[in-house]
């Protein structure tokens, strides 16, 4: 009975300590936080208004959920669609939408990733990135040209740096 008892508590002890290594080798990353969107909502406001751009701003994490939007007063309604699908073409991908762009029509003609479904090609999608080089979601701005949602989007960004450690 001894020897029995004495057998389970080697075979439990002995599982145990195969288990234990795998619950630590589980993988911990970064995510977008509802406080980082906002800050990064904020600074697009804050610029565009400065800027006297009308802007709609979506902010998704990684996976191309919605964490944060902002339709400015008197902000083009076409713009809002446009600004979610700028932010969920950055947000599924590491790239922002003028990349996706230059691989989809930069050769000319079509390229394959012309024909990925849902990708918007207009300049103003970003990645959001944290500093240790992890995807956790996208940005889209809408409203103004290419060029100036690209800028506002980047302030953004910019504005929640410290978030994205």
């Amino acid at each position: 009975m001894r020897t029995r008892f004495l057998s389970v508590i080697l075979i439990v002890a002995a599982v145990a300590a195969v288990a234990a290594p795998a619950a630590e080798a589980v993988e911990e990353r970064p995510i977008l936080t509802a406080a980082a969107a906002r800050k990064m909502i904020d600074a697009c406001i804050a610029m565009a208004e400065a800027e006297g751009w009308l802007m709609h701003i979506a902010v998704t994490d990684n996976h191309g959920n919605l964490k944060a939007y902002h339709r400015m007063d008197d902000a083009q309604f076409l713009s809002q669609d446009v600004a979610l699908g700028k932010a969920r073409s950055s947000a599924v991908s590491p790239r922002s939408t003028l990349q996706w762009g230059e691989m989809a029509f930069g050769g000319g003609a079509p390229g394959a990733a012309a024909f990925v479904p849902g990708i918007i090609y207009f300049e103003g999608g970003l990645p959001i990135m944290t500093a240790g080089g992890y995807h956790v979601g996208g940005i889209g701005v809408s409203g103004d040209t290419g060029a100036n949602d690209a800028i506002c989007a980047q302030a953004g960004i910019d504005a929640a740096a410290a978030d994205l450690q």
